[in-house]
């Protein structure tokens, strides 16, 4: 299978996930397959096993420090508000929990507005 191929395995469950977040359109960041809530991008695929995804820097770090096997950072990302995803670490329930965080981040608040509050999570 190409590399092509996994990235659009890859990104195909990631649209699926999202797909009840209001405003989302396919879009494209850096040259990889990406999604975007008001001409902003939330959530891109680095390569076919990496998501990268928007998260504040304290969150950031929580989320490294309880599961490292499926948050990490790179040098590139130090810094940054975005933490890196093992897409065959993480299951579909926490994936999309953390996908409609990183939506909300980006959301206008009338487009946020529509989905329910989420739960306190980590």
């Amino acid at each position: 299978m190409s590399s092509s191929d996994t990235m659009d395995q890859a990104f195909v469950r990631i649209e699926q996930i999202a797909r009840g977040l209001p405003g989302v359109e396919r879009s494209t960041s850096y040259g990889t397959p990406a999604l975007k809530v008001n001409g902003a991008s939330f959530v891109r695929l680095k390569n076919g096993e990496t998501l990268v995804l928007l998260c504040p820097d304290e969150q950031k770090a929580l989320l490294m420090e309880i599961s490292p096997e499926i948050y990490f950072e790179t040098d590139h990302y130090v810094g940054w508000p975005a933490v890196l995803v093992r897409l065959d670490q993480i299951g579909d329930e926490e994936l999309a929990l953390r996908l409609e965080n990183a939506w909300r981040s980006k959301a206008p608040a009338a487009l946020a507005r529509q989905l329910p509050a989420p739960p306190l999570a980590p």
